[in-house]
């Protein structure tokens, strides 16, 4: 899963989320993508990478990280 990310504490504009079916856990990359609008070349810089999380630490990774809540 990809998504787009809105203005948050980190520089990342992006979330990439990976599901390992072996290990039955998750892994977050945040990442800032830029693009150079003379050569459309594009860049990306990881911000954070977190490897080997639970279903029920998904929420609470992604507010610690961003501070962004998904719900009140």
């Amino acid at each position: 899963l990809r998504m787009s990310l809105s203005r948050n504490k980190t520089s990342a504009n992006r979330l990439e989320i990976i599901y390992d079916e072996g290990a039955d856990l998750y892994d977050l990359r945040f990442y800032r993508q830029s693009m150079n609008h003379k050569t459309f070349e594009v860049t990306t810089k990881d911000i954070k990478k977190i490897d080997g999380v639970y279903c029920d630490m998904l929420e609470d990774v992604f507010s610690d990280v961003t501070g962004l809540y998904t719900r009140f």
